[in-house]
This record gives structure tokens, C-alpha cells and sequence, in this order.
């Protein structure tokens, strides 16, 4: 038997019932239905769409720096348009937890001032504060 056999079953001995069984992941995700301020759906939405989306982007920038396609407007308008559905999946994330992108926005603008009180530095970036998450 190859490695890569043994690595797929390592793989599937260490993943969760819920991700390889329908049922169980709708019986997971019907339990955090019934949360408070959280969509389920809208959440799933959200994370699966930014990542995807995120993807895009980075393809387009990959071919650039890797591949040596040239940055022209093309690319940044079409930039702009991935920006623009990342932006659009991240709402749902708002919606998903019940926040207003600017409840989000206040959030991450208070996190990161406290963070870098004199701007950004590399220590600090690297060494957090307990609670900082």
C-alpha cells in the first residue's frame, strides 16, 4: 500500500462524523438553528461564498506575479468586480450573526486601534494581548 493510502485513512479517522454524513451535519446544523442571532444558512452562505470569491481574486493576482500576465485595466476593473461579490458575501455574514456592516466595521476599527495604538508594527502583530482574538 502506497503512503497516500495510509494518509487517506488517517484522514478519514480524524474527520468528524458531521462532515462526512448528511444527517449528522443537518442534525449539527439544526441544533445552531435554534441559537440565537445566528443564521445558519445565511452563515454557510456567507463563509463558503467569501472563500470562493476570495479565490478569484487571488487567481487573478496569482497569474500576474506567477505567471507574468499583465496588470492592465482589465484586470483591474475585473479585481474590482471580485471585490465587489466578496463584499456582497460579507453582508450575509453581518446578516447571518445580525450585525450591520458598520457594527462590524466600529468592531474591527476598535480591535485594531487598540492593537496598534501608534500604527501598525511587527511585534505587536506577532505578540497579542490575551483576549485579542
Amino acid at each position: 500500500m502506497s503512503k497516500i493510502d495510509d494518509y487517506a485513512k488517517f484522514v478519514d479517522t480524524t474527520t468528524s462524523l458531521e462532515s462526512k454524513k448528511f444527517l449528522a451535519f443537518i442534525d449539527s446544523t439544526s441544533k445552531l438553528e435554534t441559537c440565537d442571532n445566528i443564521n445558519v444558512a445565511r452563515a454557510l452562505t456567507s463563509a463558503i461564498g467569501m472563500l470562493a470569491e476570495s479565490g478569484e481574486y487571488t487567481e487573478i493576482l496569482k497569474k500576474m506575479v506567477f505567471k507574468g500576465k499583465e496588470f492592465n485595466e482589465g484586470e483591474r476593473f475585473h479585481m474590482k468586480r471580485e471585490l465587489g461579490d466578496i463584499l456582497w458575501y460579507w453582508v450575509q455574514g453581518c446578516l447571518a450573526l445580525g450585525y450591520t456592516p458598520d457594527e462590524v466595521m466600529d468592531e474591527n476599527i476598535t480591535k485594531l486601534e487598540a492593537r496598534y495604538p501608534n500604527g501598525f508594527e511587527v511585534a505587536r502583530s506577532e505578540h497579542r494581548q490575551a483576549g485579542d482574538i
